[in-house]
């Protein structure tokens, strides 16, 4: 079926940005008539060229690492490539074994070791190194070794994302779309969504790769970590068992679970190239494509487009049509062939769209879009942008932000082109931090595993916000939390818990929003605050999370920070029990007081029961 078939309907549509989760709901995108534009397709038109690395189809050279892609990033310590220079000839071998020694002491809770090492980060902060400021900027941000300072904090994030930090420049966006300042956590956003672009695969969709949620609700998420235990897990040893017995399929599962780190185990491109040619060998076609991407990438082995291409090339004669785009790329770029030719790279492309592939769709727009061997068509760019959204391409996310940035096919709206940037920059290769935390959760090294999310937790992760938070309720002591001057007092664990709830709470978790009313209701590491708890308990409800919804019945039953209003009192509990039935005991208990209240006032002392916690 081709495109001219397949027009959208712009009356009204959805767009999926985030996966649902436990708690976080998703976010829709809905695009009506109004936010197209009637953009001019003349080549001479000024907001065409506006930025010179519009798409990933610019000259902007071969694809980057990791290392290049994220500088100062910490894999080196987590997760050293065997390919690459050991840290003892690494430029930056001081801030590694600063950074290391700072690891070890939250981990052992050697609070002496770790003054010592934000000491070193000081000096070397000082001398200017941006990602010994960008550690900085996170210590006196969260109050670890140093007197919380959000003013210091984010001086040294600035000067840290100047001198290129990517890690600080997440701080920062944050930072500023927190606070509605657009203009400028745009502006980071769409510099951190590029990176991520760029560490994408060429040809398939990457997969999605979120943080594990280690709670649900108050109790552990035993379900999610049980499939995250890497070689541990039975399934895991049981797919293994398949592959060593011949399984083709096994194999290259087990290649794709290293090869991006997935189901809890470390990423190792050396295991995953062994496992894609042992695949290959028993006739797996699959692997191909991924043998294109490894040799595109240079990933465990010396980059060589010559094969790639060779690869991509076969895995498209086996039906694979997301290879398609990569051999398009290859040929819009000139990479491993003659010289570039558009005419070839756009017929791969429509090959891939034509087979339902969304890579497909997102690379004819992006021809569209710059006119790269088309005439330049906006209209169809944004077509084909959201065919290939809608099918949860996170690189049409991307273009669609930048649409919604620039104003070019999409009106200017820079809150909509901060969120969609935001999806996009969450995965760049700084994700790996949540890989590294949960590894060291499961390992029962909660003070690593904290110290690591609540790093996350200030480059935006809401998921990241509510695991650091969960493990300061839940383990307490456990958790090695460091404050000013030592290990954390009950206050200071509850404050900074509190805290990360509540950032977590303003990113759409319900059960963070509803803890965050309970701390304000039975003050609970901060002042007893009725009017902020029942504006907590409002956002879980906006959520339609029941419990908070049986919480505001009470408050307006009691007049506790809302109006003392039996009637929306009773349409409170009545929506309690609609949403959840599991609610109908102490709903028909507080239904019941409630008419004891309305037609005996003067009768009874009756005594209900205080909201129901989390």
């Amino acid at each position: 079926m081709n495109f001219a078939t397949r027009k959208l309907i712009f009356a009204l549509l959805i767009v999926f940005l985030y996966p649902l989760s436990l708690f976080a709901r998703p976010y829709f995108l809905v695009l009506s008539k109004d936010d197209l534009l009637n953009t001019p397709n003349s080549p001479d038109d000024s907001t065409q060229n506006d930025s010179p690395e519009w798409d990933e189809f610019g000259d902007s050279g071969s694809p980057q690492s990791e290392e290049e892609l994220d500088p100062g990033s910490w894999r080196p310590i987590f997760e050293p490539d065997p390919f690459r220079p050991d840290l003892a000839n690494n430029p930056d071998e001081r801030y590694y074994s600063t950074v290391t020694k700072l690891i070890k002491s939250v981990s052992s809770g050697d609070t002496t070791l770790m003054d010592d090492a934000v000491s070193e980060i000081e000096e070397s902060a000082s001398r200017g190194l941006p990602h010994a400021r960008s550690v900085l900027g996170f210590l006196y941000a969260t109050g670890q070794m140093r007197k919380q300072n959000k003013a210091k904090a984010f001086t040294y994030h600035y000067f840290a994302s100047e001198g290129g930090n990517m890690q600080s420049k997440m701080a920062l966006a944050y930072t500023y779309s927190r606070q509605d300042m657009f203009d400028k956590a745009v502006k980071l956003y769409s510099e951190l969504a590029e990176a991520a672009v760029n560490s994408f695969l060429i040809s398939k969709d990457s997969p999605v790769i979120e943080p594990v949620r280690i709670h649900n609700g108050a109790e552990e998420n035993k379900e999610a970590l049980r499939k995250s235990r890497g070689e541990e897990d039975e399934d895991f040893q049981i797919l293994e068992y398949q592959a060593q017995k011949g399984n083709s399929a096994a194999m290259y599962k087990i290649g794709l679970f290293y090869y991006f780190g997935l189901r809890g185990l470390r990423r190792d491109h050396a295991k995953a190239l062994s496992w894609f040619l042992k695949a290959l060998e028993k006739g797996e076609p699959r692997a191909m494509e991924l043998l294109g991407e490894i040799y595109a990438r240079g990933a465990g082995v010396e980059r060589n487009y010559t094969k790639a291409l060779e690869w991509l090339t076969l895995a498209a004669k086996q039906e694979l049509y997301s290879a398609y785009n990569g051999m398009g790329y290859l040929y819009v770029k000139g990479y491993g062939v003659e010289k570039k030719n558009l005419t070839k790279a756009k017929e791969y492309f429509e090959k891939a769209a034509d087979n339902e592939d969304a890579g497909g769709h997102y690379n004819l727009g992006v021809m569209y879009l710059k006119g790269i061997g088309v005439t330049r068509d906006v209209k169809l760019a944004c077509q084909y942008f959201i065919v290939a959204a809608n099918a949860g391409q996170p690189k049409a996310f991307y273009q669609l932000g930048k649409m919604f940035h620039t104003g070019v096919g999409l009106k200017k709206n820079l809150p909509r082109a901060t969120v969609l940037y935001k999806l996009v920059a969450e995965r760049g290769p700084w994700n790996s931090l949540s890989r590294w935390a949960l590894e060291s959760y499961l390992k029962g090294d909660m003070g690593k595993a904290f110290f690591l999310y609540s790093r996350m937790a200030e480059l935006g992760y809401e998921v990241a916000q509510s695991n650091a938070a969960w493990i300061l309720d839940k383990y307490g002591e456990r958790s090695m939390c460091i404050g000013e001057s030592g290990f954390c007092t009950d206050a200071e664990r509850h404050q900074r818990a509190h805290s990360l709830w509540w950032q977590a709470s303003e990113q759409g978790n319900e059960h963070a929003a509803l803890l965050i009313g309970d701390a304000y209701y039975y003050g609970q590491g901060t002042e007893r605050d009725y009017d902020r708890a029942a504006e907590a308990y409002k956002h879980a409800r906006s959520q339609s999370n029941a419990q908070a919804m049986f919480n505001l019945g009470y408050m307006h039953e009691h007049g506790q920070g809302l109006p003392l209003d039996l009637h929306l009192a009773k349409r409170y509990y009545d929506q309690a029990l609609e949403i959840d039935q599991a609610a109908k005991l102490p709903v028909t208990l507080a239904l019941t007081s409630l008419w004891i209240r309305k037609n005996y006032a003067d009768g009874f002392l009756t005594v209900l029961p205080t909201p129901t916690g989390s």
